[in-house]
């Protein structure tokens, strides 16, 4: 069987994770694989600032994903591939890699994916999930001073200064390339009954 790609996507912390997790949960690990864009980052170990201001991580430039359509093509076509691991720590891509077999279900879960048209081909389902802006900054600010060790005001910076104009330049215009829309309202009510529905379209 010939495994499905299906990108998720949508703004920083809009929901597209906790949306690939509980797509993953229903239909069982042994049948989904997960890859996450944030993986491709180039290393970024000797630009990184506190404010963001020397590095743009959320522009497209930032990304490998010539590496991802690649890896994506040999998934589909049955082989194994070494996925890259990046630490948002240290801000380096580390030595090491996760060794991958392909799954019935591969989910691409990145704010970017679909702003790449040379990427898009490779996807057989697309899913672009909405969230407000505010909503997106809290969750940001819980996520990256827990568990990335940022400051408050360093996170803040970089929201206003790249993450949100990204988001506009980049993110918010590729939702007319996905097959589905999803706002954060309805991914909350009916998110089990969507990931059931698409199960079965799938035929799994």
């Amino acid at each position: 069987m010939t495994p499905k790609i299906i990108a998720v996507a949508g703004g920083s912390c809009s929901g597209k994770t906790s949306f690939c997790k509980r797509f993953r949960e229903q239909i069982g690990e042994e049948n989904c694989l997960m890859i996450l864009q944030d993986n491709y980052y180039f290393d970024q170990s000797d630009r990184f600032d506190e404010d963001g201001g020397a590095v743009n991580f959320d522009h497209p430039e930032s990304l490998e994903f010539s590496l991802m359509k690649e890896q994506l093509v040999q998934l589909k076509a049955g082989k194994s591939v070494e996925l890259p691991l990046y630490d948002f720590t240290t801000h380096t891509r580390r030595t090491e890699t996760l060794l991958v077999e392909p799954k019935p279900i591969i989910l691409v879960d990145g704010i970017l994916i679909l702003s790449q048209e040379n990427l898009r081909d490779v996807f057989d389902d697309s899913i672009f999930i909405q969230c407000d802006r505010d909503r997106r900054f809290t969750r940001r600010l819980q996520r990256d001073t827990i568990e990335r060790g940022r400051t408050p005001e360093g996170v803040k910076a970089q929201f206003d200064k790249q993450v949100e104009p990204m988001h506009i330049e980049f993110v918010e215009p590729s939702k007319d390339f996905a097959k589905t829309q999803m706002s954060q309202e309805e991914y909350l009510e009916n998110g089990d009954k969507f990931i059931k529905d698409k199960i079965k379209e799938l035929s799994l």
